[in-house]
């Protein structure tokens, strides 16, 4: 539809063109004929004889060929008017001095009327017909057909003369100046171009809403910096800016707000720039510095500096905004000097700087470049594991201190390769939740968690309950329920023997929607434990808001309880405000007996840990249960 509309488009230029130079021809014709008929009754005043009726004739025919072009039958008005003419100057030559008659000068002037009216066939036509003229007169001559008449000269023949050289002299000056005009117009024209090109160039090379060079341009201001610093013998840095939690600006102020807070952060980028310094805007909230050096510590200088820009604060629609930007940096020679793989040596570093807390920066490394390349291949791997059903739920049991007894197991996903090693959980399982396979991957989980419930509950281990961890993911597309209802039914297992551990970060995440899926699990029977507890927000107000029935522990509190004051001091407060809240408490990594005694001490009933079993494939758990589960 917009090619239709650009040919459109071209088309009707082109029309108009045509139309005005159509105008101006006919004026030009129009200007022609009134002049070569003043010239002619000028002549006639004078003229006797035949020259005047010669005269007569001509004039006559220049009016006819003015209505003509007045009526815009202009080619018919150009054809009378230098046929009129060719044959006037014909006659005068035919009846006077032949070759050497004044009529001849006339000649060149009919050959620029048929320049300025007409193209190449008129002006070709009308030399053709001149040349014609000019050899009938010869011929004759010599035939001594007619005999050339020189007259005396007189004042007549000058003002025939002076007649000839006006209307000739008009017809030069008016095509001139058209000539001159035409100039003037393409030299506007050409200056409207280069002003396009130079736009064009500009916006080719720039993002339009910073101002900043883009992407493409950055690569030739890098390779040009390139070549500066090694004439003199420096380094170049490529420092990669991503502004952290920049989306939540957007969220709640709008696009139009973000937009502002991109112009001024690169207003004040830009100022704070030495000239050999490019700053360039790679996308989104994303950011290049192009920087010559000769000591790594000035990069680290400028990356602190920019760090400290980002944290001063904006005024934006009357709200004061604070960011903060982790920078990753990569340089040339020592990475190599090609401006997309700095860039993306660059961006690996700065994603490590995220990593280490944000708001910071961190130099390139070769081992961040395998621990790229090993996060590129698990996913590529993800997807095709979980729709293979690659993974296996290994069980780790919760024992009752008081007796010794299994009360349930905590399914634990595993992820075995084919020589034998399995992937950690803290690798596959954030990679999952970024590329979307975790609904799919926490499904799978249920269904077999539920399973397999069932199947040891058959067997006679009937009280045994089974806890699955949920990921804060599981809750986006408002499924959950459905899939737990499903897997009940499917498997046969009681609501009341499935349990699901939440983390506390996952508790303040759209508390509403979470909230209320949670509740439809409990309306099932499912009960809620709290899992990690004291490593994250430890709001009080989530826990009743969300039913839980159980606290656990971290691991990290528990493994040094014997040395740290500090941590029995936590984790008997943790006790006593479970005890207050009606809560029971598991405690996570209890590896040895000294650790099991304190706990007991300190009045806590439940333990998970080593020190009974390490987490087991489901084929080992029945033996373990045997020993440890009352019957």
């Amino acid at each position: 539809m917009s090619e239709q509309n650009s040919t459109f488009k071209e088309a009707q230029k082109d029309f108009v063109e045509t139309d005005v130079l159509r105008k101006i021809r006919r004026h030009r014709l129009m200007q022609i004929c009134a002049a070569t008929a003043l010239g002619l009754l000028a002549s006639l005043l004078v003229a006797r004889g035949v020259t005047f009726w010669i005269f007569a004739a001509g004039l006559s025919f220049l009016v006819l060929a003015f209505g003509l072009a007045y009526k815009n039958f202009t080619l018919s008005s150009a054809s009378v008017l230098l046929a009129s003419m060719s044959l006037m100057l014909f006659s005068f030559a035919l009846t006077g001095a032949g070759l050497f008659d004044l009529a001849i000068l006339g000649y060149p002037g009919l050959l620029i009327f048929s320049a300025i009216l007409g193209g190449v066939v008129l002006f070709l036509s009308m030399l053709s017909v001149i040349i014609l003229q000019c050899l009938a007169l010869t011929y004759m001559t010599m035939e001594a057909i007619i005999t050339p008449n020189v007259p005396v000269l007189s004042w007549i023949h000058l003002t025939f003369i002076l007649v000839i050289f006006i209307v000739i002299g008009f017809s030069v000056y008016i095509l001139v100046n058209d000539i001159k005009r035409l100039m003037r117009w393409l030299q506007t024209e050409n200056h409207k171009v280069e002003e396009s090109r130079n736009q064009i160039q500009h916006l080719a090379h720039h993002d339009s809403l910073t101002g900043l060079p883009n992407r493409s341009y950055g690569q030739i201001l890098f390779e040009q910096s390139l070549a500066a610093s090694q004439s003199k013998n420096v380094n170049l840095g490529i420092l990669f800016i991503d502004l952290d939690n920049f989306k939540p600006v957007n969220d709640a102020l709008g696009h139009e707000a973000g937009d502002t807070l991109l112009v001024k952060l690169s207003k004040r980028l830009r100022e704070m720039l030495a000239n050999t310094q490019h700053l360039v805007r790679f996308g989104g909230d994303e950011f290049l510095i192009i920087s010559p050096y000769e000591d790594k510590s000035e990069l680290e200088l400028l990356a602190v500096t920019v760090i400290n820009e980002c944290t001063k604060g904006f005024e934006v629609k009357q709200t004061r905004l604070v960011l903060s930007a982790s920078i990753g940096i990569a340089s040339s020679p020592e990475h190599g000097d090609d401006f997309k793989q700095l860039c993306r040596k660059a961006d690996i570093a700065m994603y490590r700087a995220k990593k280490d807390g944000r708001s910071t920066f961190h130099f390139y490394e070769e081992s961040l470049e395998q621990a790229s390349d090993d996060k590129f291949s698990l996913l590529q791997q993800i997807r095709p594991a979980v729709k293979n059903q690659d993974f296996e739920l290994y069980y780790q049991p919760i024992i009752d201190m008081t007796n010794a007894k299994v009360i349930s197991v905590e399914a634990l996903l595993r992820w075995p390769q084919a020589d034998g090693s399995f992937i950690p959980p803290d690798k596959f399982i954030p990679l999952a939740e970024t590329c979307g396979a975790i609904n799919d991957l926490g499904k799978w989980v249920i269904e077999e968690a539920c399973r397999y419930c069932a199947s040891m509950r058959a067997s006679g281990f009937t009280d045994l309950r089974v806890s699955v961890n949920l990921s804060v993911m599981q809750f986006k597309d408002g499924q959950l329920n459905r899939i737990v209802q499903e897997a009940l039914a499917q498997s046969g297992l009681l609501g009341e023997a499935l349990e699901f551990e939440l983390t506390e970060s996952l508790l303040i995440d759209e508390t509403e929607q979470i909230q209320k899926q949670l509740h439809m699990l409990t309306m099932q029977g499912c009960t809620i434990a709290i899992d990690d507890f004291g490593t994250g927000y430890s709001n009080l107000a989530y826990l009743r808001e969300f039913k839980a029935s159980r606290l656990k522990i971290d691991r990290s509190f528990v493994t040094n309880i014997c040395t740290s004051h500090d941590n029995e001091l936590l984790v008997s407060a943790i006790i006593e405000l479970a005890k207050n809240l009606g809560l029971e408490v598991v405690a996570e990594g209890i590896e040895d007996a000294e650790t099991l005694a304190k706990l007991q001490s300190l009045s806590c009933k439940k333990g998970q840990g080593y020190l009974w079993s390490k987490p087991l494939p489901a084929k080992d758990l029945p033996t373990f249960l045997n020993k440890y589960l009352p019957h």
